[in-house]
């Protein structure tokens, strides 16, 4: 595996592996890597001829009051991990290097990014994809791997990609979760454990949502009411959103039908999660 942490080596290489005609699978990560990035990166490996990861936790998608200074990072844990996984180049750029002292060009995510996470951190949307279409113009790849926890954002990412006219394909695979159905996330370390078994509510309440459409509930009002009833009577737990959208446009559905996804975020402590559920209701 190499490693590369010049923004400018790194572009040169990947031109090189585009006039050799070499597909490109691309991860892009902030680290504290977990097995839903492995899976990303294993999968990249299996379908292109190189595949690139990078970390890089980027400043311009905390705000204020988040935590880009407690981000876990555990680089020497990633490179292991990185090339166990598959990965051909490790991309770890500096922030000096990536951004420069002028910088001043953003992304804006539009619509779609002000709602849900959006709303409940401000121009965090516009930061992911300022620093993941930077990203994608230095390693040139030809599929961008993303997670479908990360729901929202890999929606507003697919739109960047097709507004911009990349010449790229995104690929989304599925939530990878603990055995107890906890999504793995680099924030499940802040949690004590017993707020990690608190968090466990929120994959259970997805799960009770999905049963009750099995049996028969369409209206969304009503899924979510008592959604919100068990968390709120949850102490340490405090919601945010559950949402229930079309998996495509994610418009708010007052009956459910088709495509669905189920979203749901909240803090348990002071540690924010988010997971979700897709499924078709026919």
């Amino acid at each position: 595996m190499r490693i590369v942490k010049s923004t400018k080596q790194m572009q040169k290489l990947a031109l090189q592996w585009r006039q050799q005609g070499k597909s490109v699978g691309f991860v892009p990560t902030m680290g504290a890597l977990h097995d839903g990035h492995l899976s990303l990166i294993c999968k990249a490996h299996q379908k292109n001829d190189i595949t690139v990861v990078s970390v890089f936790v980027n400043p311009l998608q905390f705000g204020p009051k988040e935590d880009f200074n407690k981000y876990p990072r555990t680089l020497l844990q990633d490179k292991k991990l990185c090339e166990q996984s598959g990965c051909d180049v490790l991309f770890i750029p500096s922030v000096d290097d990536f951004y420069g002292d002028d910088f001043q060009t953003t992304v804006t995510a539009g619509a779609l990014g002000e709602l849900l996470e959006g709303a409940s951190r401000p121009g965090h949307f516009d930061g992911v994809c300022t620093v993941v279409l930077k990203l994608l113009q230095q390693t040139l790849p030809t599929v961008l791997y993303l997670g479908q926890k990360d729901y929202q954002q890999a929606c507003i990412l697919k739109q960047m990609v097709s507004d911009l006219n990349l010449p790229l394909k995104v690929q989304v695979l599925p939530i990878v979760r603990e055995k107890d159905g906890l999504a793995m996330s680099s924030r499940n370390r802040y949690l004590s454990s017993h707020q990690r078994e608190q968090a466990l509510l929120l994959h259970k309440t997805l799960k009770e949502m999905r049963r009750r459409l099995v049996l028969g509930e369409r209206q969304a009002a009503v899924l979510k009411r008592r959604t919100k009833a068990q968390i709120s009577a949850t102490q340490g737990i405090q919601l945010d959103y559950v949402e229930c959208l079309d998996a495509s446009s994610m418009a708010p559905l007052k009956r459910l039908k088709g495509a669905v996804v189920i979203l749901i975020a909240a803090k348990v402590g002071k540690t924010r999660l988010i997971d979700n559920i897709r499924l078709n209701v026919p």
